[in-house]
């Protein structure tokens, strides 16, 4: 029997009757959330996150949410833990109009989702959302539209042929320098792993200045190429081509750096992600007019609750988005969400390339904060750690007995259920984490396209 953080059972008493005292139940209906909204109040930047990648319902809720945000707070482009070209597709076909979409429907503008794990974009849930922000961007003008885009740089190759791709329209005779400079790169597509074991090893000269001469040639030639040819609104198309060319120029670093592994490929992904929403944010502002732009980050809990939550983080220096963008916006400016479970079932592959399989999760340790929901009350509600609302205050004697460390569990696309705990379960604070966390007692696992 493992003991309960530092803590003994009998200690839980007290903060068992305030989380039933002071949680808020999750009945399924949009109104459960009401008070989330309110605690989040004018924030910019708000985060939702997910404690697996294969799970229904977390999937689910985060997308009930960002339709209120939408609807209701004027909440201006979802970014995701995908990659840019991949899910630029998306974003073509929620926009509409003169955006150039060939698709007519959410599941034809998932088709560029095709490298596993496929379930965690190509799935019903997300199918519905962009379908409905489709039909509700029917309703404003191309500078009002709600956008869909992606945070990630595992799409190194693909973002090559797009860079080729829009110089062939703007600028042939740039597409010749663009081929050589991508071109070092392109015996390697098959294993951009690889790159990094050749490069550690002498074998092959990084290919770093190349990339970043090409991001520089497009940069230079930024008001002669939003002039050219080719249907070009305000911009959208050069900003989709630089963006490919920052996303080259970090992959090749980040894949370069992958043989090192561990802690220095994590901060360099996650600084790529909110480096890329700093870039979504000015591009809202400079080129569509908005004020103050506001976005919705979907991303797995690891990614956006705050690192530093973590003992462990904060020793070896590894941070995450969840704290890189409350370092750059302020606490007061974002807010996050995140989620948990006791048990039910999970999609996930037990090894990374593999096929995803329905698996049934082990229930929670008994020295984790999921342990504790469930005992505290085996449904479903949610908690407010902090808020940036005066008016809807957390209660500080619920956070307070929450603050002592537990493990808590994260599954991502593999699922090492026999080995459960060294592979899925780390010390954390949550009141440091989240904002807000939301505990759905039993879940069950993703419903994919494919």
């Amino acid at each position: 029997m493992f003991g309960i953080g530092k803590r003994k059972r009998s200690e839980d008493k007290n903060t068992i009757e305030l989380i039933n005292e002071h949680s808020v139940p999750v009945t399924g209906h949009l109104s459960d959330y009401d008070k989330v909204l309110e605690a989040i109040g004018d924030s910019q930047v708000v985060m939702i996150g997910e404690a697996s990648h294969g799970t229904e319902e977390f999937y689910q809720i985060r997308a009930d949410i960002t339709r209120r945000l939408i609807e209701e707070k004027g909440f201006n482009f979802v970014a995701i833990e995908g990659d840019w070209p991949d899910t630029y597709r998306i974003n073509r076909y929620v926009c509409g109009g003169t955006c150039k979409s060939k698709d007519s429907n959410g599941r034809e503008a998932l088709g560029d989702f095709q490298r596993f794990p496929q379930w965690m974009w190509r799935n019903y849930v997300v199918e519905r959302f962009i379908d409905w922000l489709a039909q509700y961007n029917k309703n404003f003008d191309h500078k009002q539209k709600v956008r869909f885009y992606g945070l990630d740089l595992y799409s190194m190759f693909t973002s090559c042929d797009e860079v080729i791709k829009y110089l062939e329209q703007v600028d042939p005779p740039a597409v010749k320098i663009a081929k050589e400079r991508y071109g070092t790169l392109d015996s390697y597509r098959e294993d951009e792993f690889q790159y990094a074991r050749d490069v550690a090893f002498g074998l092959e000269a990084s290919r770093e200045k190349e990339v970043v001469a090409m991001l520089v040639h497009l940069m230079a030639k930024s008001a002669e190429y939003v002039k050219a040819k080719g249907g070009f609104l305000d911009g959208d198309e050069f900003f989709y081509a630089t963006q490919n060319a920052r996303l080259v120029k970090d992959a090749e670093e980040y894949y370069r750096n992958s043989f090192k592994g561990g802690i220095v490929t994590w901060n360099l992904r996650d600084k790529h992600m909110v480096d890329t929403l700093d870039q979504l944010l000015q591009m809202h502002h400079i080129n569509l007019g908005q004020q103050r732009p506001k976005a919705v980050i979907w991303a797995h809990n690891s990614h956006l609750g705050d690192s530093r939550a973590f003992e462990r983080n904060r020793l070896c220096g590894k941070w995450n988005v969840g704290q890189l963008v409350r370092e750059r916006f302020g606490k007061e400016n974002c807010f996050n969400v995140g989620f948990t479970t006791y048990g039910g079932t999970v999609r996930a592959s037990d090894h990374w390339g593999g096929e995803g399989k329905m698996w049934t999760l082990n229930p929670a340790f008994d020295d984790s904060y999921e342990y504790l929901f469930h005992s505290a009350n085996p449904s479903n509600y949610w908690m407010l750690m902090r808020s940036n609302n005066p008016f809807v205050k957390p209660n500080q004697e619920l956070v307070k007995e929450l603050r002592p460390e537990r493990v808590e569990r994260l599954v991502g696309v593999m699922y090492v259920k026999s080995r459960e705990r060294g592979a899925h379960y780390q010390e954390v604070c949550i009141p440091d984490q989240f904002d807000a966390l939301i505990h759905y007692d039993i879940t069950s696992a993703l419903k994919p396209i494919d």
